[in-house]
């Protein structure tokens, strides 16, 4: 059936767990439900985009998006596989988890348990059925394996001069980017800078060049055969080990381990 074909049906049944594990390269256009979605990407890469943000997954990730909020959904490579299990809200409150959208690192035991759920692929799974208490259980433990999501996020703007700063940095990503450097070329001083920064994106300059190179370093890890050592030049690290490192703090994965997945 498919994801996007299965959107009206996923609100069907507000007190079951809908499944749908889908190999895809689509785009799912800006759409909500009524239930919390929590997805695993695995083999690829996928980009959440809502009204302000960004969000890029890699792959041995999941995310979570409660219930209401508008958003857009695409599966970077045709590879990637977006397993999904749409979860009834009824007890959402339980706990802040359910409540922000996030990214984290999967384990392998959840992995494996997402997994499970594929006998159930394309249908609406509760309390009358064999082994929903699985299901339940895997949504309950959810807070317990992680609290803090990953910032893999890129601020989205409508402001012009921004957007130009933007698109700049990114096309001179292998180079020293200075707040000093960068208002200099703008006809800006650096205090204009930063409170654009601050005003527009809700994120310091020196955060959103580190997003930036991160960001793009996932994109061509998971899309081009590059050696990593190239890609860390191409963001702009001088040092493949620095580049590793700081790829670890973001991701809590090495770049290889990436690749390998």
């Amino acid at each position: 059936m498919g994801l996007i074909a299965a959107l009206p049906d996923i609100d069907n049944r507000p007190d079951s767990v809908f499944v749908m594990h889908e190999r895809s390269e689509k785009l799912i256009p800006l759409h909500t439900h009524k239930k919390g979605q929590l997805s695993y990407v695995e083999g690829g890469l996928a980009y959440i985009t809502t009204e302000s943000k960004t969000y890029v997954v890699p792959a041995r990730h999941y995310f979570w998006i409660p219930p209401g909020i508008v958003h857009e959904l695409k599966m970077g490579i045709s590879a990637t596989v977006l397993r999904s299990l749409y979860y009834y809200a009824t007890d959402d409150s339980k706990h802040e988890f359910y409540q922000r959208l996030g990214i984290y690192p999967a384990s392998e035991l959840l992995i494996q348990m997402i997994k499970y759920t594929e006998r159930w692929d394309e249908r609406h799974v509760d309390w009358k059925d064999d082994n929903f208490e699985f299901l339940v259980a895997l949504k309950n433990m959810l807070p317990t394996l992680n609290q803090t999501s990953l910032p893999v996020i890129l601020p989205n703007t409508d402001h012009l001069q921004m957007q130009a700063i933007m698109q700049y940095l990114e096309k001179h990503l292998d180079q020293k980017l200075t707040i000093a450097d960068i208002s200099k070329h703008f006809a800006m001083s650096e205090r204009s800078l930063s409170r654009l920064f601050q005003t527009e994106l809700h994120i310091s300059f020196l955060q959103y060049v580190k997003t930036l190179r991160m960001i793009t370093a996932i994109e061509m890890i998971v899309k081009t055969q590059k050696p990593i050592s190239a890609i860390a030049y191409e963001v702009g690290y001088t040092n493949a080990g620095a580049f590793s490192d700081a790829f670890y703090d973001f991701t809590m994965l090495r770049p290889s381990d990436l690749r390998s997945h």
